[in-house]
């Protein structure tokens, strides 16, 4: 066999690591769906699976949401299956036990997730014994009406905390600003608002929250406080609270996921692409249905590689290694 002299050798090691960098660095990033369901919206795990194939999607994420009866809101059994449909006609949302049927079926697509209702007997030994006996990963989602400061919801981040499940927070404001000054009631609110968020944030410094939905993100805009409407479409008009938060805790990410993560970024296009390159490390792609409007108006706004790889995968992945 012809020996190969060392320096020579050295050379073709550092070559083929160059090689190997620049097709690493040109490859297409892998697309993690940190917010999703299944058996809902029509559609069960297979066309699911349909559904992430068609928008180039690696991996998902699965959601569970218990509804208890007192929370259930009129209209969703149109949404839910109706294998969940209770005596009183209430539906139980998305059960872990239909999260954990989807993921045993195609186990390289999908990462289980669960989320007990706080005020459920013993949600903290629940959600341990999922980890235990299913592999649960992630906490959520978590969309419970009740503060995000309750005791018993710190409990709960606490141990997701201790168990290292990041968990993903559904925020919906109770009361929102009206013109005549007088603020708008909304019985369908999950939460409180980011200053609930803001003291779980400090109760629980270990835990990784994932902040989502249209009132989390009505606090990209400095006029959170005095916007009247629920998905705000005028311009943004300056750094709201989301920002303030993201610069002081370490522990608080969010997702991009449902109309309300892509409504944000369309109320100034270029704000929020600013917004996405300097908090890149913090966002995940998600979408909380079907489709690839999301994706396709991350594509739009040409971000930096290393911007967009983040957010389509690289921070899910870091959370939750997969």
């Amino acid at each position: 066999m012809k020996k190969i002299p060392v320096q020579t050798a050295r050379q073709e090691v550092s070559l083929s690591k160059t090689t190997a960098n620049q097709k690493s660095s040109s490859a297409k990033p892998r697309i993690i769906d940190s917010h999703q369901h299944v058996f809902w919206h029509g559609r069960n795990d297979r066309e699911l699976i349909a559904d992430i194939d068609a928008a180039g999607i690696d991996l998902s994420w699965l959601l569970t949401w218990d509804i208890a009866p007192w929370e259930y809101v009129p209209g969703h059994n149109q949404w839910l299956s109706p294998l969940n449909r209770r005596a009183d006609g209430t539906v139980a949302g998305v059960p872990l036990a239909d999260v954990l049927l989807a993921c045993d079926r195609y186990p390289q697509r999908f990462i289980a997730g669960y989320c007990p209702h706080p005020m459920s007997y013993e949600p903290c030994a629940a959600l341990r014994t999922a980890v235990k006996m299913y592999q649960v990963k992630v906490c959520g989602e978590w969309k419970y009406r009740m503060p995000f400061d309750d005791p018993r919801c710190i409990e709960l981040f606490r141990t997701a905390g201790e168990l290292g499940l990041p968990i993903v927070l559904h925020l919906d404001y109770a009361w929102l600003p009206e013109s005549k000054g007088r603020p708008t009631y909304r019985p369908y609110w999950y939460g409180g608002n980011h200053d609930n968020l803001e003291r779980a944030l400090q109760a629980c410094p270990q835990t990784r929250f994932i902040g989502h939905a249209a009132g989390f993100w009505r606090g990209i805009s400095a006029d959170f406080d005095t916007n009247p409407e629920m998905y705000p479409k005028s311009p943004i008009t300056g750094p709201g609270v989301i920002q303030r938060l993201f610069d002081r805790y370490e522990n608080l990410s969010a997702d991009l996921s449902a109309g309300s993560g892509l409504g944000a970024l369309q109320r100034s296009p270029d704000f929020s692409r600013k917004f996405l390159c300097d908090y890149s490390e913090r966002l995940l792609f998600g979408r909380d249905c079907y489709g690839t409007e999301l994706l396709d108006a991350l594509t739009a706004m040409d971000l930096p590689p290393a911007v967009s790889a983040a957010i389509l995968g690289g921070n899910a992945q870091r959370l939750i290694p997969s």
